[in-house]
């Protein structure tokens, strides 16, 4: 799915691909029923038209009752193609929408949830800062995949319906056409195709020419479409992170700045809406002018030569303009979703750029290495021997120099190490290296084999899920019974809730907005406590509790977890002992001026003394 094509092709060979292929043979037989409904509906009409000349013939006029069924009958056949198939078409290609972004959402959804992480190495690089020559980025993901998608897939139907109604109406209305012929003056070399040969002629010139203007139209159109998806990417993207950062916008009084942001942000979609309004206005005069064209003059001239020469009847010569102008309608519908196909293919581009980037991501260390060197290798070992890290350097995009670095350390089961050092000296970049989600650098990192390990990060992100769902994660809620996950919420702290596990909230409200900082990081340390992981990192994860409740943290993880390796960055370190004054921590692995090293907890303290 990386090209134009692929994209557009991969669910009619995908594992759905009787589902597809049946909606798109019921969308194709009714588009035939709907041409060949217009090749009757302009018989009918001709025969209508000369029906009311012929009201006051001298000799043979017309009766009421017969022009009246002609006219019920043109008008039973309009309903039957309008309301009949074109309707029940637009249900079966509603449905073929449906299914089809359902289908690539799925897909999206599965590669970027995968379990690589690939949404997270997705965003790593930020979008233009690769190198030259080197893709970035994609910005604005949830655009690509939700409104990006929807539009392409709805574009991509449409434009199928319209080749394919080009093609059977070509078929349909220009046998009709042929059968209908009759000899042109000044033609008499073509016989009685003259009329037919002549109004292909004018039709072959008429519509290809205003369809290459069309396309020329529709280039520029595609340009502003990409443009301001863009411009309303950011926009977006920038009200989103208010709504993450408002506290912090109206703690610091900071609504001018924002304000001001946001306004940059919104004038980039204004000045690009402007031209694109300035060259849509200007398409629709011209499609308009080509409909009024097309329909009056295009179509009716032809047929004017044999008719002035009364070598054809005036219900022939009616036929015949409504079957040209039939024709040019099915031929024009290029020139009538040339806009539409321009916002399909800035769709298509959005989507393919996003596909691309994905299957760049899948090889991480690869990724990476367009910035920065990236060669991190992840071994295992024996659970026996712990953890080990082996010249670990670390490095931030575009920098040679390493940050960070550590020869050799090794931390053993049930061991607790204590990480220090000053702010911005590499402490949490450390722990994101170890578990794969650093991006540059270099050194071996081995883990123990078929040991569970889990990550708790001080900023606790919860999803909209209910709150067993979010105690068990990663694990499925049906892995524990309700009994255990309430009995763990206890132990941690949040009795007061611990009977609520199947809501996902209260008051319209889910549980990331309802919890404070301290009850985030109570309910991560009843994720621990019911998962009991061999090896765990707690990056600041007691940073919103006082110094009892961190107490209680590491004790309670003491109790339950007594194998665990539990690696902590702490800036707080008054609370690093138990009520009885007992060390939760084994050792300390200090960083300074950018060298880690792993010294006793006693020795540590000496030295702070």
């Amino acid at each position: 799915m990386r090209s134009f094509w692929g994209l557009l092709l991969a669910y009619w060979l995908s594992e759905r691909w009787r589902e597809a292929w049946g909606l798109t043979f019921l969308i194709l037989l009714l588009t035939g029923l709907s041409a060949q409904a217009s090749v009757y509906f302009a018989l009918t009409s001709g025969e209508l038209v000369n029906r009311i000349a012929n009201f006051h013939h001298p000799t043979v006029p017309t009766t009421p009752s017969s022009l009246l069924t002609t006219a019920a009958t043109l008008a039973a056949i309009a309903i039957t193609r309008d309301a009949g198939f074109t309707a029940v078409r637009h249900f079966f290609s509603t449905t073929l929408h449906r299914k089809w972004r359902q289908w690539l959402d799925k897909r999206f959804n599965q590669a970027l949830l995968d379990s690589n992480h690939t949404h997270f190495h997705l965003q790593q690089n930020g979008f233009g800062a690769a190198t030259e020559g080197e893709s970035s980025s994609p910005d604005n993901i949830d655009q690509r995949v939700q409104e990006a998608i929807k539009g392409m897939t709805g574009g991509a139907i449409g434009l199928g319906v319209g080749i394919a109604g080009v093609v059977l109406s070509l078929g349909f209305v220009g046998r009709k056409l042929i059968e209908t012929s009759s000899p042109v003056r000044g033609l008499d070399l073509l016989g009685s195709y003259g009329s037919a040969c002549l109004m292909f002629l004018a039709i072959a010139i008429y519509v290809p020419l205003n369809t290459f203007i069309a396309a020329k139209l529709g280039s520029v159109l595609q340009g502003l479409s990409i443009r301001i998806q863009s411009a309303e990417g950011s926009y977006r993207s920038e009200l989103n992170q208010l709504l993450h950062r408002s506290f912090h916008v109206a703690v610091i009084k900071g609504e001018p700045a924002q304000k001001a942001v946001n306004g940059r942000r919104y004038r980039e979609i204004d000045n690009t809406w402007a031209s694109l309004n300035r060259v849509t206005a200007g398409y629709m005069g011209f499609e308009l002018v080509h409909n009024f064209i097309g329909s009056r003059i295009v179509a009716y001239a032809p047929g004017l030569l044999p008719y002035v020469d009364k070598t054809i009847s005036l219900q022939d010569y009616v036929t015949g303009a409504e079957l040209a102008t039939a024709l040019i309608n099915e031929c024009s519908w290029f020139i009538h979703a040339m806009p539409d196909i321009a916002t399909l293919k800035a769709d298509a581009h959005r989507i393919t750029e996003l596909a691309q980037a994905i299957e760049a991501v899948q090889q991480p260390q690869d990724y990476y290495a367009r910035s920065g060197p990236s060669v991190f290798e992840y071994n295992s070992q024996d659970a026996a021997r712990g953890l080990t890290i082996h010249a670990i350097e670390l490095l931030h995009s575009g920098d040679d120099q390493a940050f960070l670095t550590a020869d050799e350390l090794n931390f053993l089961p049930g061991e607790w190490i204590l990480v220090v050092g000053d702010s911005g000296s590499g402490k949490t970049s450390l722990l994101k290296a170890i578990n794969g989600l650093w991006a540059h650098g270099r050194g071996t990192i081995t883990t123990p084999e078929n040991v569970r390990s889990l990550y708790a990060a001080q900023d606790v992100k919860l999803q909209g899920v209910c709150l067993k769902d979010l105690v068990c994660l990663p694990d499925e809620a049906e892995a524990h019974d309700d009994a255990s996950v309430a009995s763990v919420l206890e132990e941690a702290g949040l009795e007061e809730i611990a009977e609520e596990l199947s809501s996902d909230g209260r008051d319209g409200q889910n549980w990331d907005k309802l919890l404070s900082g301290g009850e985030k990081q109570k309910l991560v340390l009843a994720k621990i406590l019911l998962l009991r992981p061999g090896l765990l990192f707690l990056d600041e994860a007691t940073g919103a509790l006082d110094s009892d409740a961190v107490r209680a943290f590491h004790q309670s993880i003491k109790d339950h977890c007594p194998e665990a390796t539990v690696i902590a960055v702490m800036h707080d370190t008054s609370s690093i002992q138990s009520e009885s004054g007992v060390d939760f921590f084994d050792s300390v692995l200090t960083i300074d001026n950018g060298i880690a090293t792993k010294t006793p907890i006693a020795d540590w303290r000496d030295r702070q003394e």
